[in-house]
């Protein structure tokens, strides 16, 4: 089942791009795409879209209101919110009307289709908010660990490849949770993803199951 994305944004230009973007995306389809919010609600009653991807500010529409409005009145439908600045005002605005995901128009290309599908399966997709403490940064093993968290690696797999032992492993994967600030190991892959220490492919090969 392919997950049925609209996307709005009053820029013609964009909206081309993102459409080229997703075209690739076996699992992906583009429902329909608005540059004039003023019909949004009908057409979404129309096409039912899994996944809302929307500009936080155009010109005659507000962005983070049209998200709490669609929240409010649809809220199966998870928000993608697109902008082109990454204030942390703009982020918590965009936190607290409800959007599942914001992702900076710049790193869109990169970054816009594994917030679409972890939005998707429920997950929050926001800039990181952990600060830069080295303390936190994680060693050469234990990104060899995440890694294989990523493709879904046991901890009894994980101890055979990398040559050490279970408890280790397990050592590890208590302290890659305590510094990425997760409480599984689906949410280290999220948050090391945005992080930094996962490329969208290894994220990707991990959520196509």
């Amino acid at each position: 089942m392919k997950i049925k994305v609209l996307l709005v944004d009053d820029h013609v230009l964009i909206l081309e791009g993102l459409i080229q973007l997703l075209k690739n995306e076996k699992d992906i389809e583009v429902v329909n795409t608005l540059s004039d919010p003023a019909s949004l609600f009908s057409v979404i009653q129309q096409t039912n879209p899994d996944i809302v991807v929307i500009d936080i500010r155009m010109k005659s529409f507000n962005g983070i209101e049209i998200t709490r409005n669609i929240v409010k009145e649809y809220p199966h439908i998870k928000v993608v919110i697109l902008s082109g600045y990454d204030d942390n005002e703009y982020v918590q605005a965009a936190r607290k009307a409800g959007a599942s995901a914001f992702v900076t128009k710049e790193k869109s290309n990169v970054e816009l289709v594994t917030a679409i599908k972890l939005s998707y399966q429920g997950y929050q997709v926001y800039p990181s908010d952990m600060d830069d403490d080295s303390s936190k940064n994680l060693t050469k093993k234990e990104r060899e660990v995440l890694k294989l968290i990523a493709e879904d690696k046991t901890n009894h797999e994980i101890s055979e490849i990398l040559m050490i032992s279970k408890r280790t492993v397990e050592r590890h994967i208590s302290s890659i949770l305590s510094k990425l600030n997760a409480d599984s190991r689906v949410g280290a892959v999220v948050n090391g993803h945005k992080m930094g220490y996962l490329s969208f492919h290894e994220i990707d090969r991990s959520f196509r199951k």
